[in-house]
């Protein structure tokens, strides 16, 4: 009788344990849950390179993607973006006539994954009746993967397999640059409560990188086109220099400056879990 009663104590004891270990990792998950967002971006990307340097917003495409957000606190969340878009240059389209008689074009598709952390100036969690709106900063770090295009007899031609300023033979000591680099976003931005489970982001962001091909220009002058052709091939000899004038001593590009690129655009963020009674107010 005494072993029995042994038994169903041990028995009751793992029980509870039991329970209030499972009750534990809910409670651990319904809090990751309700500090959980997920949503939508839109909005416009553009460049700023060697055929745009100075104008913000010129020729901006449409972009779009995914975000997840994990509120640390409610000042402070880590974040993660999947981002695409396309961006392009002309030189047609510059009031300068030396640019226009440079006569480059490029278009690129962008495909961006980074992640980082969004610091808030004030305390904000969706559905709150007093943390309703807040302007914050991003900072973040991650990857895009680029393919500069230029319109050539009737379409597009990817131009970094030509190697149109002489990459990967004797006439350069650069080799062919990488379609996939790293980039550092900085951005700002406000967001707003809506409701009790969603809120409303729009936000500017710069894009560092570490490239100066994102538009295939680089060179500060024109490759010797007959070498070019010789080595490359007449397609990336014709495309390496395309002045309307034909001078062989023009300038085509600035070598001392790296190229950037822009998204602005909304975000429209759901939460994922109930509100959570442990979310504190830092």
């Amino acid at each position: 009788m005494r072993n029995l009663n042994n038994f169903m104590l041990k028995y009751k004891c793992i029980l509870i344990c039991c329970v209030f270990f499972g009750l534990n990792l809910y409670a651990q998950r319904a809090t990751r849950l309700s500090r959980s967002e997920f949503g939508f971006l839109v909005g416009g990307m553009y460049y700023i390179g060697d055929l745009n340097p100075i104008q913000q917003f010129k020729n901006t495409q449409l972009a779009g993607g995914l975000m997840y957000r994990f509120n640390i606190h409610s000042r402070l969340s880590f974040r993660g973006n999947f981002i695409y878009g396309n961006i392009k240059g002309d030189d047609s389209q510059s009031s300068s006539s030396l640019i226009k008689n440079r006569n480059l074009n490029f278009n690129s598709s962008i495909v961006e994954l980074t992640g980082g952390l969004e610091f808030n100036y004030l305390p904000f969690e969706i559905g709150h009746d007093r943390y309703k709106g807040t302007a914050y900063i991003l900072t973040e770090i991650g990857f895009f993967h680029m393919n500069p295009m230029t319109k050539f007899e009737g379409g597009d031609i990817a131009l970094q397999p030509l190697g149109t300023e002489g990459q990967g033979t004797s006439l350069s000591s650069h080799k062919n640059y990488s379609l996939t680099q790293l980039c550092i976003p900085i951005g700002t931005g406000i967001r707003i409560s809506i409701g009790e489970r969603a809120s409303l982001n729009i936000e500017f962001g710069l894009r560092k990188t570490f490239t100066d091909y994102i538009d295939d220009v680089h060179s500060d002058t024109y490759i010797d086109p007959v070498k070019l052709e010789s080595q490359n091939g007449s397609t990336a000899a014709a495309l390496s220099n395309r002045s309307l004038d034909g001078s062989r001593f023009g300038k085509r590009g600035t070598s001392s400056t790296n190229d950037w690129y822009v998204f602005t655009g909304m975000m429209l963020t759901f939460k994922l879990g109930n509100p959570s009674n442990c979310f504190y107010y830092n």
